[in-house]
């Protein structure tokens, strides 16, 4: 049985913006849903720790998939630790988001760990699709 610590991944980016502001980004659910590929009105963030989220996420062909979670760690524009349900798995799968300020640009790292290596592929692409989209948000000064 695989502890999940086999097939992990870490991606990490400096945005141009401050922690609060990319804080902002992934706890205000109006926000996220601009950059998360989330369908307008489907997103819901209780942020703290055990709190719930959900979002229904469109893809480019226009299907949708509800995804929900919980918060299983929050330090305030420093850390987030989500939990996201997939169903038929006993526990969340986690993904940690650390922010660490420089001046007026966020070093943002986002690891996961997965079970097998095309699950690991599959949510390190969806990750670093949402970086990309979370960066051009960012860019285009709406965010603040």
């Amino acid at each position: 049985m695989s502890t999940g610590t086999d097939f992990s991944y870490t991606l990490t980016r400096t945005l141009d913006a401050p922690a609060g502001t990319v804080w902002r980004a992934w706890t205000t659910p109006d926000r996220y849903a601009r950059w998360a590929y989330a369908a307008p009105g489907s997103v819901e963030m209780d942020v703290r720790p055990g709190g719930a989220w959900k979002a229904t996420v469109v893809t480019p062909d226009g299907g949708e998939f509800p995804m929900t979670g919980s918060y299983l760690e929050i330090d305030e524009n420093r850390l987030l630790v989500v939990g996201m349900d997939v169903p038929g798995r006993p526990a969340p799968v986690s993904m940690s988001v650390e922010l660490d300020e420089d001046g007026p640009r966020t070093r943002i790292v986002v690891r996961q760990s997965c079970d097998t290596a095309e699950e690991r592929d599959m949510a390190e692409q969806g990750s670093t699709m949402l970086l990309d989209s979370l960066a051009a948000f960012l860019a285009d000064g709406s965010s603040g």
